[in-house]
């Protein structure tokens, strides 16, 4: 059983509101526009990260993470970029890796509005955690808590904070 804290689009961002939640998280997730090391520094510093770069983040966010990640984790299969889409509206490299290599669990940022949907054609979960920074037109930051245990997730939490 894995605890994990999804987060997106940080732009620079991380304060005591996150380290809260990151410290008691096993794993973070970062769907990218991280904005600066500090951040995944500052996150290293209490779970393992796993992340993938955004469209605003530079060279060295894009040399330490990739546009993709693809792995498994206690039975569950994920897929996690930054502009991907939603069900019914995937990037065309997304769509082509959903046929190709099937996931349970389809991540996503960059929008900046939170989502949790099922995508009936491909069978899987689709998650976008919203935005956790403050930069940008969201009036709510958002972050998502969940479990992932033997091939199940379970346990979603929306986790909000008004700026």
């Amino acid at each position: 059983m894995k605890r994990i804290l999804l987060l997106s689009d940080t732009h620079g961002h991380l304060d005591e509101w996150m380290l809260k939640h990151i410290k008691n998280a096993d794993e973070v997730w970062h769907a990218g526009d991280i904005g600066h090391t500090g951040v995944t520094d500052g996150i290293k510093q209490y779970a393992k990260l796993r992340a993938v770069w955004g469209n605003i983040d530079g060279s060295e966010l894009r040399l330490e993470f990739s546009e993709y990640l693809h792995f498994e984790l206690e039975g569950v299969r994920v897929l996690m970029t930054h502009i991907g889409g939603y069900p019914g509206k995937y990037r065309p490299g997304v769509k082509r890796f959903l046929r190709e290599k099937p996931v349970d669990l389809f991540i996503s940022g960059h929008s900046h509005i939170l989502k949790i949907m099922y995508d009936h054609d491909h069978g899987l979960l689709h998650l976008n955690p919203g935005a956790a920074g403050v930069s940008g037109f969201h009036r709510v930051r958002t972050m998502l808590r969940f479990v992932v245990d033997k091939g199940e997730i379970k346990e979603m939490e929306i986790i909000e904070k008004r700026r």
